[in-house]
């Protein structure tokens, strides 16, 4: 199993950053992250595979980045120019080995949810 825990969550200005942090507790190839609007489905906003390779959603390029620290067994997730669409839950996913997809059932393990608030 993989064990994940967000952090970093909060309320910023529209043009504003913050910045997520995940713990993951043992190597999974896929790692991602989603978010939930309130009323909407769960999708994904960035995902990075083992040796690097990023993909991101249309909504956040050239807007956020998505890394990881595999000494550290973490994963950020840096939010600049937010706007008040970025608004919902944000999930760290894991998935132990390849493919890597890009939809929740791509995911075994799930983080608990960090809510973001962005302000107009």
């Amino acid at each position: 199993q993989v064990q994940l825990v967000e952090s970093g969550g909060g309320s910023v200005q529209a043009g504003g950053s913050l910045r997520l942090s995940c713990t993951f507790s043992t190597y999974a190839h896929c790692l991602a992250w989603f978010r939930q609007a309130p009323g909407k489905g769960r999708e994904v906003v960035a995902l990075i595979e083992a040796l690097g390779t990023t993909r991101y959603a249309n909504s956040v390029k050239d807007r956020f980045t998505i890394s990881k620290d595999n000494a550290e067994n973490t994963l950020y997730l840096q939010m600049n120019n937010m706007r008040p669409e970025d608004t919902a839950m944000y999930y760290c996913a894991a998935r132990r080995g390849p493919p890597c997809g890009l939809e929740m059932g791509d995911f075994v393990y799930w983080g608990q949810g960090i809510q973001i608030t962005v302000s107009s």
